[in-house]
């Protein structure tokens, strides 16, 4: 294949060559074990220190002790939710949680789990841009409501969430609910302040901002209890056990350096270029259609529905093509159900099975865009010529 053109960058992205270089020499010279009490152990424990300071900074907060290092966003999200629930429920009287019915799997499938243990989930509704009504949603909250859990941004839509606001009037109606973000999809994209905000957790994951697969992190409002999800250890302050992967680790603290260095350029170019390629698409194909335009998305990710044309053959014509994309989030790739997310939009049947999310990084060139925008509506033009929707296609000029 001559040529490769990654836009499913909400599924991973490509290691900055920066982040590596910080990485290796703790898989060499330093390789021990941060907890021991020698000096090498002490170079690589300092090595986490910093790290947790520079993931405090880009989440906006002041207090790195904040801060607890996991393995990724999903083990992040079930520390938070699994820990609040242990720490602060019961059946008889706080037993209910509020969420939304976009979350992203990780997600989603810890509620149903307390579901079947007998917790009470309230799944708010969005609108058909993704959006979420915050009336609606605090409407929803009773003295039994222990957690709210809203993302920051979806995965699949880009849509982005008033957490801060969400938050805040959640905690005047229940002051001892406790709130859950999943930042996953928001950082290293737009700008993330959680000092001084009514947030308890936020989850990331590294290999969503250019640092390496394995490796994540769960902030904690200070003050905010939460029973441990890893037990058999005193790292992380005791709140998360095992072994600290320091080279990962340092190099999501590099990463989350150099995203913060990066914003204005993803907010202003990486739109740019994502708007060039949303614009190119839905100017070539009548068929084509925005899954989401709130005004309030990620400057990263468009969903485009390619109305009466399989979503799966689609990437399989891209594929051949070096065009990498998808059809909604990478942990349910293998499924051929349709986009829980965009059913939940209440994407019509005709454009529901040809959505495709594209989603770039500050590594996508122009000329990557380019091919794209041309060889995309060649992928559709081709694929319509042998869908079984001939008569509407036709009506559609294709």
């Amino acid at each position: 294949m001559e040529k490769i053109v990654y836009l499913d960058n909400n599924a991973t992205t490509k290691i900055d060559e920066r982040v590596l270089d910080c990485m290796l020499p703790y898989f060499k010279e330093q390789y021990a074990n941060p907890s021991s009490m020698y000096d090498s152990a002490h170079v690589c424990s300092n090595a986490i220190d910093e790290a947790r300071k520079k993931i405090a900074d880009f989440l906006g907060v002041v207090d790195s002790g904040n801060i607890i290092f996991t393995s990724c966003g999903t083990e992040s999200a079930n520390t938070a939710i699994k820990g609040v629930v242990n720490q602060y429920g019961n059946l008889e009287t706080k037993n209910h949680i509020i969420t939304t019915q976009v979350e992203h799997p990780c997600v989603l499938s810890v509620y149903e789990n307390l579901e079947k243990k007998g917790y009470k989930t309230t799944y708010v509704a969005v609108n058909e841009n993704g959006e979420i009504s915050i009336d609606n949603l605090l409407s929803k909250i009773t003295p039994q409501t222990i957690l709210l859990s809203v993302m920051h941004a979806n995965n699949e839509t880009g849509a982005v969430y008033p957490v801060y606001e969400i938050a805040q009037e959640a905690k005047k109606i229940n002051k001892n609910i406790k709130v859950f973000v999943d930042g996953v999809q928001a950082a290293g994209k737009i700008p993330i302040k959680l000092q001084d905000t009514e947030i308890d957790f936020y989850s990331i994951s590294g290999h969503k901002f250019h640092a390496p697969k394995g490796v994540g992190a769960l902030y904690v409002k200070k003050g905010t209890l939460f029973e441990p999800f890893m037990l058999g250890g005193h790292q992380e302050n005791s709140l998360r056990a095992g072994t600290q992967n320091t080279p990962y680790i340092v190099g999501m603290g590099e990463a989350a350096r150099l995203a913060k260095e990066s914003l204005d350029f993803e907010l202003n170019e990486v739109k740019r270029l994502r708007d060039k390629l949303e614009d190119g698409i839905l100017s070539s194909l009548k068929n084509a259609k925005l899954n989401s335009k709130s005004k309030n998305r990620v400057p990263n990710t468009t969903n485009i529905g390619f109305e009466y044309i399989e979503g799966e053959l689609i990437l399989l014509y891209l594929n051949e093509l070096g065009i990498c994309a998808s059809s909604g989030s990478a942990c349910t790739s293998g499924s051929l159900d349709p986009s829980h997310v965009l059913r939940a939009q209440k994407v019509p049947f005709e454009s529901l099975h040809g959505s495709i999310r594209f989603s770039l990084s500050r590594f996508t060139t122009e000329d990557e865009i380019d091919y794209a925008i041309k060889k995309i509506p060649e992928v559709i033009k081709k694929l319509a010529k042998i869908s079984p929707f001939q008569n509407e296609l036709m009506k559609l000029g294709l």
